[in-house]
């Protein structure tokens, strides 16, 4: 795959020509890497100084709650953005820490370098606005959703609402009674929900684990 097929994999640089992207390459500092299975990419906390992209193999991530009481462990493939719009605004740093699952190609861009691609392309830019303006309107219009009519509908609103991709494998690492906590709702309650869920083939319930082969199953 080369290097004109490589970007147009991600959102940022669709729409762009032939031409744009041939000048995009030759004049922005661009870094190839390769990483093994099993090596820890990004690291909560870590400052957001680039534009990571993966461009070939899996990633795993774990997000944690505020007092890292509990997490969640979910996986990630090419292409992928990891956080853009952490590059930006109050926080400038990741929320989740990200290691390679299988041997992974990436491409690091400098925010210098996204700066001047900001200033430059068109294209690039309207791209990033339209990341960033989608984010902050599915983040507001998960206020003003449809309450759930019940605790099932509020379990899977949970666990879609705290993980980066809203389909494929999760995994969240939490007790039934943190999970009543957030809920605002017993622990039976949850505990017969979950395992309503489980005799439907749709999790798997472990000491202070909940595996879900399929997020968007929870829907079906």
């Amino acid at each position: 795959m080369d290097i004109y097929d490589r970007l147009l994999q991600f959102t940022l640089f669709q729409g762009m020509s032939h031409a744009e992207l041939m000048q995009v390459a030759g004049h922005t500092k661009m870094d190839f890497s390769k990483l093994a299975a099993g090596k820890r990419l990004i690291r909560e906390g870590d400052p957001c100084t680039q534009l990571i992209f993966l461009t070939a193999g899996t990633l795993q991530a774990e997000s944690h709650s505020d007092d890292h009481s509990w997490h969640v462990v979910e996986q990630v493939g090419a292409p992928y953005i990891l956080q853009p719009t952490q590059l930006f605004g109050i926080t400038q740093r990741y929320t989740t820490t990200f290691r390679t699952l299988t041997p992974c190609s990436l491409i690091t861009l400098d925010k210098q370098e996204v700066m001047l691609l900001l200033e430059t392309q068109l294209v690039f830019r309207l791209n990033m606005l339209n990341t960033l303006a989608t984010e902050a309107q599915r983040l507001r219009h998960t206020y003003w959703r449809q309450a759930p009519d019940n605790l099932r509908q509020r379990i899977t609103r949970f666990f879609f609402a705290h993980c980066l991709y809203p389909a494929g494998q999760k995994t969240f690492h939490l007790l039934m009674t943190q999970l009543a906590q957030e809920l605002n709702d017993s622990r039976i309650n949850i505990s017969q929900a979950l395992n309503q869920m489980q005799d439907d083939g749709l999790i798997t319930l472990h000491r202070g684990r909940i595996h879900i082969p399929m997020l968007e199953r929870l829907l079906m």
